[in-house]
């Protein structure tokens, strides 16, 4: 057992698309040390998006060892926030990945979705997982690894390949093989569980073709590991003690425990998530997925946009400049504008790179600009895929609210993009919300470490959500009826991605109601 002398200290992992970061968190919820691996994907074709299972190994291990050190004995448990629907198929034997992991925004299985689907299996399996058919989710992913290594499935229903989401293969390796698990959260991502049973569904495996005995057992977001085997620097005996899908655990930092309250993470891509109401689904466009079981399960909605962070990286690339020189050409191109006759570029960018997720879940949109002539300039083209990110997230929070849950007028917002003051004035004008920003960084970690400590008896829950967050607030300073045109013309746009006619914001009210 470790060593438990000393001020007690959580090192909680945060395992996301483009890096892992780690941050070593005391008893007073600070942050003590950190630590960032940067991680790289591969774009082998159009629409494929993969990365390297062992590199993401390895940056945990490295990120670990790194915020850790000189603090021995003090570390008494572990906490993981990852990336969720990302798939991964490997050797139960050696722990090698037989392939690469498929990422999230991996597009591959298109066609496969689009014949499920044409079949009718549609409703159904959304009936069963709260999910909708999409190449997103980590299902048709492992069934075209399959495909690959053992298309007879001979090999995976003997349990000689194992499959998992992110959290499963790390959780695999630190611990020497010792267990094969996925977190509830994660496993209600697969499109493979069965939200009312919580066990995997023996009828969508039949469907998807993927043996039983090949999945990971099903466990508890506050459930401890077996020992952590493979960062010998660690005391011994340290295990993991929560782990959490990114998003939830984000959700779980802002101290949101109870439904009314809606967050926002920024990152490659976003997520908007709130808990639901007893015996309460998700509405039109959005899903239905598992916050945490810690052990009581709690449901909540999200709606993912496939496309934030990632837009601002592609064009800052495509135009030779760096994100942050992006961001402040967006805002030169705004207040251009402010000051001017005309308060608008009337640029617009929908950057449905693989198709558009929440609300629409069109993986046939293709990404589009409207609106630019020979005068457009870079600011401009700038200031729209800024603006993509707001306006997406408002089409989000529009579909969230019904007769029973009201308007939402304030938002929290988190994760690297959020930091941007200009993106954050942006989300609040555009949306016509509040927004409120906490002081601290890093959430999804914050919130995997803030459920560990309460398993480590460092914290109850109570002092958890009394932990200062601070906060800056953003308030709307563009007036509604401007709000209100302007994405009148981004749905617009919306509907040439998608190839279809919406020419009012009226009418995108009465679709995502339906």
């Amino acid at each position: 057992m470790p060593d438990h002398s000393g001020s007690p200290v959580i090192i909680a992992v945060d395992q996301g698309t483009s890096s892992t970061k780690v941050n070593a968190v005391d008893e007073a919820g600070r942050v003590i040390s950190s630590s960032s691996v940067a991680l790289d994907q591969q774009h082998p074709h159009p629409g494929w998006v993969q990365q390297d299972a062992r590199a993401i190994l390895a940056s945990v291990i490295t990120g670990i060892q790194q915020a850790s050190a000189g603090l021995g004995s003090r570390v008494v448990a572990l906490a993981l926030s990852s990336q969720r629907e990302s798939a991964v198929a490997w050797s139960r034997t050696t722990g090698e990945p037989l392939g690469p992991m498929l990422g999230w925004q991996d597009r591959r299985t298109i066609a496969a979705a689009q014949a499920l689907a044409a079949a009718g299996h549609g409703p159904r399996v959304r009936a069963i997982t709260g999910l909708p058919l999409d190449p997103m989710f980590s299902a048709l992913k492992f069934s075209w690894l399959l495909d690959q290594v053992d298309p007879d499935r001979s090999r995976s229903a003997a349990g000689e390949i194992a499959l998992g989401t992110v959290d499963s293969y790390l959780l695999y390796c630190l611990t020497g093989g010792t267990e094969h698990r996925i977190e509830f959260g994660n496993a209600s991502r697969t499109q493979l569980l069965d939200l009312e049973t919580l066990d995997w569904s023996d009828e969508l495996l039949t469907l998807l073709d993927i043996p039983r005995r090949a999945l990971p057992r099903l466990a508890e977001s506050s459930e401890p590991s077996a020992v952590v085997t493979a960062v010998p620097s660690l005391p011994a005996g340290t295990r993991f003690a929560a782990v959490l899908g990114d998003s939830h655990a984000a959700l779980y930092g802002h101290g949101v425990r109870t439904p009314g309250s809606v967050k926002v993470t920024l990152g490659t891509g976003s997520s908007i998530m709130g808990l639901l109401p007893p015996g309460r689904g998700a509405e039109a466009g959005l899903v239905t997925t598992i916050a945490w079981c810690t052990p009581e399960t709690t449901l909540a909605f999200e709606g993912n946009i496939l496309s934030s962070g990632s837009t601002a990286t592609w064009l800052a690339g495509l135009l030779g400049v760096t994100p942050p020189e992006l961001f402040a050409l967006a805002e030169s191109a705004a207040a251009s504008a402010s000051a001017s006759a005309s308060p608008e570029t009337g640029v617009d960018l929908v950057p449905a790179f693989a198709g558009l997720g929440a609300p629409w879940w069109d993986e046939s949109a293709k990404a589009v600009m409207t609106g630019f002539d020979l005068g457009t300039d870079r600011a401009s083209l700038a200031l729209a895929a800024v603006e993509s990110i707001a306006l997406q997230i408002e089409d989000v929070l529009a579909a969230a609210e019904s007769a029973e849950s009201g308007r939402f007028e304030t938002i929290l917002i988190d994760g690297g993009p959020a930091a941007n003051d200009f993106l954050a004035q942006l989300v609040a004008d555009l949306s016509q919300r509040r927004v409120e920003r906490p002081t601290l960084s890093g959430l999804s970690a914050l919130g995997a470490a803030h459920l560990a400590g309460t398993v480590a008896g460092i914290w109850s829950d109570d002092t958890v959500r009394a932990f200062d967050r601070g906060s800056t607030v953003f308030e709307p300073q563009l007036s509604a009826p401007d709000a209100r045109t302007r994405r009148e013309r981004w749905l617009t746009a919306v509907a040439t991605a998608r190839g279809t006619r919406l020419p009012s914001l009226t009418s995108f009210e009465k679709e995502t109601a339906s």
